[in-house]
């Protein structure tokens, strides 16, 4: 209909442990701003306050929060249940949102809400998720938390970005094999999110366009197929012009696993 305006994508961001979402937005506004200009960038602090020392005391003024607690080995957590059970409320009245964005304990809590959310156990009634990226994530240790969460394979568009310093470089890579089909985006950096270079910055652009793409097209004429793909739904004598559509408006990945190499030094 002329002069109706098409709705942005909802993200959700989830900040670094004993951060902040202040924070997490000059960290993302080192990136291209044509990257999510379609797109609504949500940015909430943890919901409980620093318990200790910041990384970044000195570089970004306080307050710091973190959204839970665990122990050396990453095997026990406090007040995670609280934090989910917040930020479900949080999504349901503040939302819907079409997907997340985190850093390091963001990415990790938000992977482990995409695959309950995938399961049931959370956000029944709300939307699926359509997206997801994480920069330097993890998968969560419990046993009784993997055998729910990491069940599956997660199927939403995901992009994961892998640091060749960061400590945390291997279970980044653990966590997306648990995604449908992911994009990896690498750089030689440590535990940060990182500047990139035009290459970098045409992947996560190109990642971004063909969401929006897929969103664009109206919906009486697409299905979600159970994979992520989008499905036109026409009858057999539309069908060539189906087959057009489709092509130019695919929403699935259906390429292997692409990798883009080579990312400017980061800054904190």
């Amino acid at each position: 209909m002329e002069g109706k305006t098409e709705k942005k994508l909802r993200i959700l961001c989830l900040h670094g442990f004993r951060t902040s979402g202040g924070f997490l937005k000059k960290q993302i506004s080192k990136w291209d701003p044509s990257i999510f200009a379609e797109f609504d960038l949500v940015f909430p602090d943890g919901i409980f306050p620093a318990g200790g020392k910041s990384d970044i005391e000195g570089i970004f003024p306080p307050p710091y929060f973190e959204w839970f607690q665990f122990d050396k080995e990453f095997t026990e957590y406090t007040n995670l249940e609280e934090c989910i059970s917040y930020l479900c409320e949080y999504i349901t009245s503040k939302g819907p949102f079409d997907g997340f964005l985190g850093f390091s304990q963001g990415a990790t809590l938000s992977a482990l809400l995409l695959g309950y959310q995938a399961q049931g156990k959370v956000l029944k009634e709300h939307p699926p998720m359509k997206l997801f990226v994480s920069v330097s994530g993890s998968k969560f240790r419990d046993p009784s938390i993997c055998e729910v969460a990491y069940k599956d394979i997660i199927k939403v568009k995901s992009v994961h970005f892998i640091g060749a310093k960061d400590w945390l470089k291997l279970p980044s890579e653990e966590l997306a094999t648990s995604f449908d089909n992911p994009l990896i985006i690498r750089h030689p950096q440590g535990h940060t999110v990182p500047r990139l270079d035009e290459v970098a910055t045409e992947q996560l652009r190109s990642w971004t366009a063909e969401i929006i793409q897929c969103h664009s097209l109206p919906e009486n004429k697409m299905h979600q197929l159970e994979n992520g793909q989008a499905k036109v739904v026409t009858n057999e004598k539309n069908a060539e012009e189906a087959n057009k559509i489709n092509n130019q408006g695919r929403c699935a990945m259906n390429t292997d696993k692409r990798e883009a190499e080579g990312v400017e030094p980061a800054q904190a």
